[in-house]
């Protein structure tokens, strides 16, 4: 889907007060002041919106200007969710946790929306921002709040690939399948997780290669037991002939637990099945249980906290 908004629907005096109402909209609940005081009507912006499934990208264009997530905001609001700003043009400058980050062309750094905020611009500016709920980046990141405003250089590595497939995305996000755009938009994250884990703040002692080998293992058997309503640690161990604490060392280095990886893995199959056509008839429960779930209220809850929408409207994609 995509949608553009801009400052020229309104009358020139009105045009602060309109981006404010509309970067609230798009994200959060956010104060938003220009850094020099403007002639009446010299304000603009626009926002070019892109959703794929589990993934909103919009590009920003605006001039000079200070936005702010400030502790009543975040007190009013029950929003949980990861931004990426990924600078295209000019500078930024992302300030949460005691850290500042400065962004250059290429940049990116990532900001909660569960705690105060503030983006500074000093001129006009193009950034490319990416919209995650809080729950599926916290399932492959430890520590998440040690990360936020820290600059990901992109003129090298992750940093360099995500600006490249971002750049891509956002000209052809309009042709793709709903099923292919949920494929990309794991690949993004996928992307941004690695910058991140570059940071030193997420650098993490490495798995030999016997753990990690076994850890493989591990997941590998979760993966095809999924459809299992009893898989628990207790059955993986019987069933790989180990223990459930050697189970439990092996995700001890891990963003989750064993019991919530099981848990975290059957809702991405989930949303990957509500995409797919050929069970575009099946009901929701029947998907859900046919993941191992035997709860579908709970299912329900669980799969808006990951995904930020409802099943039933994350099968609603499929249609456009």
């Amino acid at each position: 889907m995509n949608h553009l908004l801009s400052t020229d629907a309104v009358a020139r005096d009105q045009r602060l007060a309109y981006w404010t109402d509309m970067i609230c909209n798009v994200y959060v609940q956010l104060g938003c002041d220009p850094v020099r005081t403007p002639q009446v009507g010299d304000f603009e912006g626009r926002i070019q919106q892109h959703s794929l499934p589990g993934l909103d990208l919009s590009v920003v264009t605006s001039r000079a200007q200070r936005v702010t997530r400030t502790p009543a905001h975040v007190a009013r609001s029950s929003d949980d969710y990861f931004l990426v700003s990924i600078q295209a043009r000019g500078k930024g400058v992302v300030s949460q946790d005691g850290r500042d980050a400065v962004l250059a062309a290429g940049d990116f750094a990532l900001y909660d929306s569960t705690r105060p905020y503030t983006l500074l611009f000093d001129d006009a500016f193009e950034q490319i921002v990416l919209k995650l709920p809080g729950e599926r980046l916290r399932s492959q990141l430890r520590d998440t709040e040690a990360l936020t405003a820290t600059t990901v250089s992109g003129r090298e590595g992750a940093g360099h690939l995500l600006l490249g497939m971002l750049r891509t995305l956002r000209d052809d996000v309009d042709t793709l399948q709903p099923a292919s755009a949920l494929a990309v938009a794991d690949g993004v994250q996928s992307i941004l997780v690695a910058g991140l884990q570059t940071l030193p703040a997420a650098r993490s002692p490495a798995l030999s290669q016997l753990t990690a080998y076994h850890l493989a293992r591990v997941k590998r058997r979760i993966d095809e037991q999924l459809s299992d309503p009893t898989l628990s640690v207790a059955s993986l161990a019987a069933d790989l002939g180990v223990s459930e604490s050697h189970i439990h060392r092996l995700f001890k280095g891990e963003p989750l637990t064993v019991s919530r990886y099981i848990w975290e893995r059957r809702l991405d199959a989930c949303g990957r099945d509500l995409l797919e056509p050929r069970l575009a008839g099946r009901p929701l429960a029947d998907i859900a249980y046919g993941r191992g779930f035997n709860d579908a209220a709970h299912f329900s809850r669980a799969f808006r906290d990951r995904f930020g929408c409802s099943p039933r409207e994350w099968r609603q994609q499929r249609m456009h």
